[in-house]
């Protein structure tokens, strides 16, 4: 995906700085509108508050509104009418494009039920989870309070927004959306980094299949080359 610098975005016309972030959030180019009138920003961490604070201020119903426009997780009826590219994107980095028939069944009762108590969509940030944590933090939430889920959405749309941005929008300032995952593996006996070790990171799942995330060779050092995750939400 090609990025738009800061100050290229800061210097654009109106309608085509709010082109390039109108899908910041989904469905909801008035917070791009909103950004782009107080502009110039000194760095992107300014651009994703002015996000936030536009959302944050919005009226109760404007809100509800702005929950209601995103998609419900692994939905196979919505999946088929088209999802956004960046929904679509998200969505598939959790592995809810290649459910098991088990785990689609349990996705669905999950978003009936959150449906149903709560009357919106659950929405969360899908990119920092796997298939199985978005199932227990479903169970979790379920036990809150409409208010708190409320609060709770917008804060996900936030989070989400934060690494779509990132995606978007080169700065010199950067945005703190990532982590990394390093290992190094020691010989006790010898007491000594063990190399030649193979390394392999799997995603376990309850329901359907495990899937490896990353393999590789520890080094002289006991490390691998590069991170077992890098440059990506963890």
């Amino acid at each position: 995906m090609s990025q738009i610098a800061l100050s290229d975005l800061n210097a654009a016309s109106f309608d085509d700085f709010v082109a390039v972030l109108e899908n910041v959030v989904e469905y909801s180019p008035w917070i791009a509108q909103e950004a782009a009138a107080r502009r110039p920003f000194a760095g992107i961490n300014s651009l994703l508050d002015a996000i936030k604070a536009a959302i944050a201020s919005a009226e109760p119903e404007v809100q509800l509104a702005l929950i209601r426009a995103h998609p419900d997780l692994a939905n196979k009826t919505q999946r088929a009418a088209g999802l956004t590219p960046d929904s679509t994107a998200e969505q598939s980095s959790a592995g809810l494009d290649r459910l098991s028939d088990t785990e689609y069944a349990a996705f669905e009762r999950a978003n009936n039920a959150y449906r149903e108590k709560f009357g919106i969509p659950y929405i969360v940030c899908a990119r920092r989870h796997t298939k199985d944590s978005i199932l227990r933090d479903f169970e979790s939430r379920l036990q809150n309070i409409a208010k708190t889920e409320t609060r709770r959405a917008l804060e996900e749309i936030s989070r989400i927004a934060a690494l779509r941005l990132d995606q978007l929008v080169s700065a010199d300032d950067k945005l703190k959306v990532h982590g990394r995952l390093s290992t190094h593996v020691l010989d006790n006996h010898a007491g000594k980094p063990a190399p030649g070790i193979p390394v392999e990171l799997v995603e376990l799942a309850n329901l359907g299949e495990s899937r490896v995330i990353a393999r590789a060779v520890t080094n002289a050092d006991g490390r691998t080359d590069q991170p077992l995750i890098g440059g990506r939400p963890l």
